[in-house]
């Protein structure tokens, strides 16, 4: 089964699945549909890196309302 976080991305819902060695990045609408995003993350990053390695790609996204890469709960 494949390793599925969710994030709070400066105020866009990201979700990303680990599929074999690759990680993949998805968009979670308000409805609850995904899309992919156009997002690469190294397949060498574990998952307690993801939410730093968010923070990095997307930092200029950041608000007063959404300062941070948030990890949601399961």
């Amino acid at each position: 089964m494949a390793a599925r976080i969710k994030f709070d991305v400066f105020g866009t819902v990201m979700a990303v699945e680990r599929q074999g060695a690759a990680w993949r990045v998805f968009i979670i609408g308000s409805d609850g549909k995904q899309s992919p995003a156009n997002v690469a993350i190294p397949d060498f990053l574990d998952e307690a890196e993801l939410a730093q390695y968010l923070d990095d790609l997307f930092h200029e996204a950041a608000r007063p309302r959404h300062p941070a890469v948030v990890r949601l709960p399961d």
